[in-house]
């Protein structure tokens, strides 16, 4: 039966109904609807705006899939528990002192979700990943949005000022969320920056290290926050297989904490969150030394390649140490945006970032950054 609205009523809405958290967020921006475009397109578009690995991922985690899909009607392990074990002989870490999410994106939202709340502050920075004042929303949290470096700054243009996040951390605050390197800005600080900066935060503060891009850093002294976690066991490290290891399209990440910090996530985790192909190609991707030191060198190769591309065609990009570049126009980008998405080329607007005049951009493949570049010169 059909109820009909009393006249007079307002049409339903159900943002009226949102809790107050919830209310306050705003749906996080994924970019073009890349699904939509590949049906109208098909293989003709050149997808620059992911940071998505060209190589795609490891033959070893391709079979590993097609041999668990004939046990695809089980459900996964809940506890992921074969996965674990190769992560902390691959970390040096004991297994309990790991949690796995559906990406990290999950397990970032699972912290603000577990440790913050409306009496508390979350500290980031103000061009961090967009997942961080989403998470601190979600929690109903109180934002403290440190500003960034300047644009004049030498190693880290736009990129997180530790000192000024380290003295934002106030009495009520319960997280600080950092990303090293950091998206989308590229930028990066080194080990003996973070140690100075967790020498200052408190020990019931926790510290949320983001290394989505670990494994394309090569830059003299940095090597992973991981380093630290003995003397800070109030550090959580976060890292993903989507990026250097290729499997975006499975979501599948990890964080490393105290033991007593993964206990509370727990909690909440819901049941078989990751599921039974990711699990197995992770395993067999982490296996995989060679496939991982391929992606290394050829991004390595090739982002320095289009950064002096670019920078020869008048398009000067910051220091990156991930698969992206984010060039700074000094004006508005969206004509720019919009001339090479007429061309068949898509790249990721910077305007929810506040960054209205950059543009990101992925390092694809030769010939798709070849297209990028005649694009530009057309």
């Amino acid at each position: 039966m059909t109820v009909q609205p009393r006249r007079g009523d307002a049409p339903f809405d159900a943002a009226r109904l949102a809790n107050a958290a919830t209310a306050a967020l705003q749906a996080y921006d994924p970019g073009h609807d890349l699904p939509a475009l590949r049906r109208r397109f098909g293989a003709t578009i050149a997808e620059l705006g992911s940071n998505e690995n060209p190589l795609g991922p490891s033959p070893h985690a391709l079979e590993a899939m097609r041999v668990a899909l004939a046990d695809t009607f089980r459900y996964p392990d809940p506890r992921g528990a074969a996965l674990k074990a190769a992560l902390a002989l691959h970390l040096g870490v004991d297994a309990a002192r790991i949690a796995l999410g559906n990406g990290s994106h999950e397990l970032l939202m699972m912290l603000a979700q577990c440790f913050a709340d409306p009496a508390h502050s979350v500290v980031f920075s103000q061009y961090g990943f967009a997942v961080f004042p989403i998470a601190t929303a979600a929690a109903g949290a109180q934002p403290i949005r440190v500003p960034a470096l300047p644009r004049s700054h030498a190693q880290a243009p736009l990129g997180h000022d530790l000192e000024a996040l380290a003295a934002a951390v106030r009495a009520d605050t319960r997280l600080v969320y950092l990303a090293n390197p950091n998206n989308p800005t590229g930028t990066w600080f080194d080990d003996a920056a973070l140690e100075r900066f967790l020498a200052r935060v408190p020990a019931d503060v926790l510290v949320v290290v983001d290394e989505a891009y670990h494994e394309y850093v090569d830059a003299p002294g940095v090597t992973t926050a991981l380093r630290h976690a003995d003397r800070h066991p109030n550090l959580i490290v976060a890292r993903t297989f989507s990026k250097a290891y290729a499997l975006a399209g499975l979501r599948i990440g990890y964080l490393v904490a105290h033991a007593s910090v993964v206990a509370v996530l727990e909690r909440l985790r819901e049941s078989f969150n990751v599921n039974s192909l990711a699990l197995v190609a992770a395993e067999a991707a982490l296996a995989d030394r060679a496939h991982l030191e391929r992606a290394r060198a050829f991004n390595a190769s090739e982002r320095a390649w289009l950064a002096e591309a670019l920078a020869a065609r008048g398009y000067e990009s910051l220091p990156s140490q991930t698969n992206f570049l984010l060039i700074d126009l000094g004006r508005d980008a969206d004509s720019l945006e919009r001339h090479l998405f007429e061309r068949g080329v898509i790249v990721r607007p910077m305007g929810g970032y506040g960054l209205s005049q950059c543009l990101r951009i992925s390092v694809g493949n030769r010939a798709d950054n070849e297209r990028l570049l005649g694009a530009l010169d057309g």
